[in-house]
């Protein structure tokens, strides 16, 4: 309600309280009759701000579009890293990517244990068959996703210079 309240003062810039002859309460931007009471929001905006820069012809501007006419920027200003420091970086990802796949096969082989080939052991609160069962695909489901993140991992591991 008080979310509906913000977004209706900032389009219309009033609200207001009106209660029909049941007592209904209704919030309005238009006042009804003489029921209605102008609600004095804090914080309200009546209307919008004015924009800064008027859009290239006619096209509202977005972030991260390059307008029409704006010169692109030159290749020599981005920034370059030299060839050691750029081998040290991709060490340290390398490093990086291949303890996360160790963490990832361990987990996979500790699901697969737990899995037991499809026939894990039934848990004390498993005495509905139902929940066994739900159980079971969940182990399957989050097999399936651990095996794809090993799978990842090593493609993004032969990616790397």
């Amino acid at each position: 309600m008080a979310g509906l309240l913000g977004a209706a003062a900032q389009a219309h810039g009033q609200i207001f309280l009106c209660t029909d002859a049941q007592g209904h309460k209704e919030l309005t931007d238009m006042r009804r009759n003489a029921s209605c009471q102008l609600l004095d929001l804090p914080g309200a905006i009546t209307a919008p701000p004015a924009r800064k820069t008027p859009p290239l012809s006619g096209a509202p501007a977005r972030p991260g579009i390059q307008a029409a006419g704006t010169p692109a920027p030159a290749a020599g200003a981005f920034p370059r890293v030299d060839g050691a420091e750029q081998r040290a970086r991709d060490l340290d990802r390398r490093q990086i990517l291949q303890d996360e796949l160790r963490s990832e096969e361990q987990k996979l082989a500790a699901q697969r244990l737990e899995f037991n080939q499809g026939q894990p052991e039934r848990q004390g609160n498993e005495r509905n068959y139902a929940k066994y069962q739900e159980r079971v695909a969940q182990l399957k489901d989050n097999i399936s996703r651990t095996q794809q993140n090993v799978e990842a991992l090593k493609r993004e591991i032969a990616n790397i210079r």
